[in-house]
């Protein structure tokens, strides 16, 4: 066990890439919204504006989310995992979190090599 597993400052473990994967949870109905990666910037703006920031693997570069459909993900609460290499953001959405308009990124059930709604 290291000071990063139960000591009480923040120190994430990034990867190779200098990320950390942020898993997103709807404040009220503990639903998960999506799942994305945070670097250093993404991190700092997610925490001095409390609108969820992420790095973007496809665009390579920091997006805000909602920066195009409005969508905006107020966080209300970030929580870290004990060996600080995950992110919990528990945020209040304000409208759907996938980009092909669904609540959830997580609408799809996987039934064999099937896809259920």
């Amino acid at each position: 066990m290291t000071e990063r597993d139960k000591g009480l400052t923040l120190d994430p473990a990034w990867d190779s890439n200098g990320l950390i994967t942020g898993i997103v949870t709807d404040v009220t109905s503990g639903e998960l919204l999506m799942v994305a990666h945070l670097n250093a910037e993404a991190l700092a703006l997610t925490q001095s504006t409390g609108i969820a920031h992420f790095w973007s693997r496809s665009r390579s570069r920091i997006w805000k989310k909602g920066e195009e459909s409005g969508n905006v993900m107020r966080v209300r609460e970030l929580r870290i995992d004990c060996d600080q290499d995950a992110l919990w953001i528990i945020a209040e959405p304000a409208g759907p979190a996938c980009h092909t308009g669904e609540r959830s990124c997580f609408f799809r059930k996987v039934e064999g090599q099937a896809l259920k709604p």
